[in-house]
């Protein structure tokens, strides 16, 4: 088999896996009604000594080596990948209003709600202080207000409620969210913006009165060195929390995931065995997830994980689109960044990014 057939084949089953991964992808706790998750370990040893399951999963695994080593081989898409790279690096600018948005909408959603960070997470004794915090927090980083600080205190709220709330572990998305918000800062537009701009300028009676300017332009200074982390950052944290979902809600959870497909009768979209569907988007999800961790093929990944979530909608009708925004900014912000620093992509070449060496290193990309 030639290297451009070898191409083909291992994109199309890709993409087969990646579309089942799709529909069976989102927060399995999110629409199920299923109460155990079943012996994880008893329904891999099972299925996977299924010959068909078996020979479906292993033509997936070769197709994608195949994939990867015919696209490094041929790169047949050079030109189109060096201008979509120029084209959204340019959107550097919108990166934080992306971040705040991103981040900003679920937490004023949980708030009116009445949950926690996550929809299956409802304490009886959340009042009205609980969702009065979380929705001012959102309108915060949504007018970008004492963003960083913002930012900062929802990471630590998200922390303390996961040590009462282990179920907060299946939104693992929130912790690089507020990390990349609290490193990249409010941007432009923002109110944070505007008023140090008042601020800033002679003559002005709030520049007179202005309490935090100086205290917000010592945070920025002190944070600023570290902006270059924000790829990293919200690459690993997406990877993980992509991996995590793929292992235990998907492959650990053998009994919810194989509800889904009954409950949307998945096994007539296609014709393979409800364990098939579970093991395709668990291995999708985990082999997606530890790609982009790796900053392996960065923007290509975090263009299927934006595919994997538009079909978790379309495919999930019950399950909440406000679930899923935080971590569909994540991914939105790493076709903008790219892979960043400590990334495989800046030692396999997987794209050769013009520019001088230090521009090359710091691209890390695709």
């Amino acid at each position: 088999m030639g290297p451009v057939r070898s191409l083909r084949v291992g994109i199309a089953t890709l993409v087969g896996c990646l579309a089942a991964a799709g529909v069976v992808a989102g927060h399995v706790r999110y629409v199920t009604d299923a109460d155990q998750a079943g012996d994880g370990m008893a329904f891999l040893a099972a299925a996977l000594t299924d010959p068909v399951n078996a020979a479906v999963l292993g033509a997936g695994g070769v197709g994608v080596l195949a994939a990867v080593a015919g696209y490094l081989r041929v790169r047949p898409f050079r030109r189109d990948v060096e201008v979509f790279r120029e084209t959204v690096t340019g959107y550097a600018d919108l990166l934080p209003w992306l971040l705040r948005l991103g981040f900003g909408l679920p937490l004023v959603g949980a708030g009116f709600a009445g949950y926690l960070f996550n929809p299956v997470v409802v304490p009886a004794d959340a009042g009205g202080a609980v969702r009065l915090f979380q929705i001012a927090l959102g309108f915060a980083l949504l007018f970008g207000l004492a963003t960083r600080v913002a930012a900062l205190v929802g990471l630590v709220a998200y922390l303390l409620t996961l040590a009462a709330e282990p179920l907060l572990v299946y939104s693992l998305e929130w912790i690089p969210g507020f990390l990349a918000v609290a490193l990249v800062g409010s941007g432009r537009p923002s109110a944070d913006d505007a008023l140090a701009e008042v601020a800033a300028a002679e003559g002005t009676f709030y520049g007179r009165v202005d309490p935090v300017y100086d205290a917000a332009a010592w945070l920025n200074r002190v944070v600023e060195p570290y902006e270059r982390l924000v790829p990293t950052v919200v690459r690993v944290g997406l990877g993980v929390s992509f991996a995590f979902l793929g292992i235990f809600e998907k492959l650990l959870a053998p009994e919810m995931a194989t509800s889904v497909v009954a409950q949307y009768r998945l096994a007539e979209i296609a014709p393979i065995s409800p364990e098939l569907w579970v093991l395709g988007a668990g291995f999708a999800e985990l082999g997606l997830g530890i790609a982009i961790a790796l900053g392996a093929f960065t923007r290509m990944a975090s263009l299927s994980a934006l595919g994997v979530f538009t079909l978790t909608l379309f495919g999930l009708p019950d399950d909440p689109v406000l679930a899923h925004i935080g971590a569909f900014s994540l991914a939105s912000a790493l076709l903008i960044t790219g892979a960043g620093p400590y990334a495989l992509d800046n030692r396999i070449g997987a794209t050769k990014p013009s520019g001088t060496a230090d521009e090359r290193a710091a691209a890390g990309d695709d």
